[in-house]
């Protein structure tokens, strides 16, 4: 079975089998969990996202979460370590119903279920959004959130009808990533190309290597693509750290010579909210009003 299907299937798809407790499938396997679970260890950012936006406290979170306006959860929850490195003795003693990883801390999931019950709730590359929209029903039904989860999935809804909306006919689009002066791109099967696949934006390449950071290219590149759009993210500003900016990286004669550059339609998406928190409620509306903004 493909990854995209389990998740679609089973991204905290709760089963009830008593009034307190259901059971959570995930890719972490099955676990049985307190529902509604009080004591909630996030270490995924779409999820703390998501959470946040349906009002569900969360007590312990990783010590850097990059993204501003998940800032209060951080700050309101213990620490319990990073993406990449929990602090599995302040884990051990905060003492978790449930402890949500996600596509970074994946890995972390056999360790964690020592401590707590464990639920993955990574996003596959294929189908994206679908499978946004669908987190919202297995959310709902393990915190008790029902209305505000219908809310948020309709209004996402609306939004991803108005940014297809927003494409059609818009012309070719190339997704470029900029980490300092390095540069790559990413095609329709990439972790970004729901935005060719599922809303619609054609592709001004369409053969390019599936890797996690992009298919490594060249300006020289970009200008034989010559896309009629440049959809640009900036991993530097993503994760926090200084160095030579997007802007500054593609501005030279070759980008500036492309149809995309002397249009005006170069697209800086939101690098936290694209990068960091992609799949997140938050993250996803901030980056489809962008699009929305740029191509209406």
């Amino acid at each position: 079975m493909k990854f995209a299907a389990l998740l679609a299937a089973a991204l905290a798809a709760a089963v009830p089998v008593s009034a307190a407790q259901v059971t959570v499938h995930s890719a972490a396997g099955e676990a049985t969990v307190q529902a509604p679970p009080d004591r909630v260890a996030v270490y995924d950012i779409p999820a703390l996202d998501t959470l946040q936006a349906l009002g569900v406290p969360v007590g312990a979170t990783v010590r850097q979460v990059y993204v501003d306006y998940l800032e209060p959860s951080r700050a309101s929850a213990e620490m319990v370590g990073t993406l990449f490195e929990p602090d599995y003795e302040a884990l051990h003693a905060y003492g978790p119903d449930l402890i949500i990883v996600g596509q970074r801390s994946t890995g972390l999931a056999g360790d964690l279920t020592r401590i707590g019950p464990v639920m993955d709730a990574s996003f596959a590359p294929d189908a994206h959004l679908a499978q946004v929209l669908a987190s919202f029903d297995r959310y709902a039904e393990l915190f008790d959130r029902a209305p505000e989860a219908a809310s948020l999935k309709d209004t996402l809804a609306a939004r991803i009808d108005a940014a297809r909306a927003a494409v059609t006919g818009a012309g070719s689009a190339l997704i470029v990533m900029t980490n300092g002066p390095k540069i790559s791109t990413f095609g329709p099967g990439s972790r970004f190309g729901w935005l060719h696949g599922e809303l619609g934006l054609d592709p001004a390449v369409t053969d390019i290597a599936d890797a996690s950071h992009g298919e490594a290219i060249s300006f020289e590149y970009i200008a034989r693509a010559d896309p009629d759009w440049l959809i640009v993210l900036d991993r530097t500003a993503a994760i926090g750290q200084t160095g030579q900016g997007a802007r500054d990286v593609l501005d030279n004669d070759l980008v500036r010579g492309t149809r995309a550059w002397s249009a005006g339609q170069v697209v800086y998406l939101d690098p936290a909210a694209m990068y960091i928190a992609a799949g997140g409620h938050q993250a996803t509306m901030r980056v489809l009003g962008q699009i929305i903004d740029a191509f209406e």
